[in-house]
C-alpha cells in the first residue's frame, strides 16, 4: 500500500471543513413529521442557530414485551429528508391553478357576472371546454393564484355538482386525524353538513387493514 499518500497541506483539505459544518448543532429536539402522515415515528431533530440541519431516527421507544422485537427504528424517506423541504425554494406556499382552467373562469366571469355557479357550468358543461382543461393535466401550466379565486371556484363547482348529480356526489379526504384534528374536524363536518361522501384516511393511503372474516377468508374492507 506504498502507493497511498496522505495530503498534511491545509489548504488542499478546504473541502473537510464543509462537510464538517454540514453535520454540526446546537442541540437536538425531539420531535415528529407530518408529511401526509399520521406523524406517529420519533424523530431527533438536529438544529443549529434556530435551523433544522438534519434528522435521525429515534432508538428509545418503550419495549412492550421481550417477546415482541423493537419498533425501532421508524421514519420514512420523506421524514428523514423534510427539513430539505422544508426550507426548499420549491415549497409549496401559496394555492396554483392551472393556467387553462383559470383563463376558462375569467372569462366565464364575464359571461356571468353574477352567477358564479352557471359560470362553472358554461365551462364544466361545455365538451370543448371541459376538455381543455382536462387534457392539459399532468403536463404542468400552474399558476399562482389567490384563494379568494379558488374558494370561489370550489364553492361554484361543489354547489353545481349537488344541484345536478346530489350532494353524495361530492366525496373527499380531510386531513388525517392523528396529524391535525382541527384540520381534519373542520373538512369532515363540512362535507358530512354539506350531505357528501368523508373518505378516511385509509382510504386515501390504499392500504387498508386486512380482516380476517368467519368465513376464513382475508379481504380488504
Amino acid at each position: 500500500m506504498t502507493w497511498i499518500k496522505d495530503v498534511f497541506a491545509p489548504e488542499k483539505r478546504q473541502w473537510e471543513d464543509f462537510y464538517r459544518n454540514r453535520w454540526q448543532y446546537d442541540k437536538i429536539v425531539r420531535s415528529t413529521h407530518g408529511v401526509n402522515c399520521t406523524g406517529s415515528c420519533s424523530w431527533n431533530v438536529y438544529v443549529k442557530g434556530g435551523i433544522v440541519t438534519w434528522e435521525l431516527q429515534a432508538l428509545d421507544y418503550p419495549i412492550i414485551s421481550k417477546d415482541i422485537p423493537p419498533h425501532e427504528p421508524r421514519g420514512c424517506q420523506r421524514g428523514i429528508s423534510c427539513s430539505w423541504y422544508l426550507y426548499s425554494p420549491l415549497r409549496v406556499k401559496y394555492p396554483y391553478i392551472r393556467g387553462v382552467l383559470l383563463d376558462l373562469w375569467n372569462e366565464a366571469k364575464k359571461k356571468f357576472p353574477d352567477d358564479l355557479v352557471g359560470a362553472w357550468n358554461s365551462i364544466a358543461q361545455d365538451k370543448a371546454h371541459r376538455k381543455t382543461y382536462q387534457t392539459a393535466r399532468g403536463k404542468g401550466g400552474f399558476r399562482r393564484a389567490d384563494w379568494a379565486v379558488v374558494n370561489e371556484i370550489m364553492a361554484a363547482a361543489n354547489i353545481a355538482t349537488i344541484k345536478r348529480y346530489g350532494p353524495d356526489r361530492i366525496v373527499g379526504f380531510s386531513p388525517i386525524p392523528a396529524m391535525s384534528m382541527a384540520s381534519y374536524a373542520a373538512g369532515a363536518r363540512f362535507l358530512q353538513l354539506m350531505g357528501g361522501v368523508n373518505l378516511s384516511f385509509y382510504d386515501w393511503y390504499c392500504d387498508l387493514p386486512r380482516h380476517h372474516l368467519k368465513s376464513g377468508v382475508n379481504r380488504q374492507m
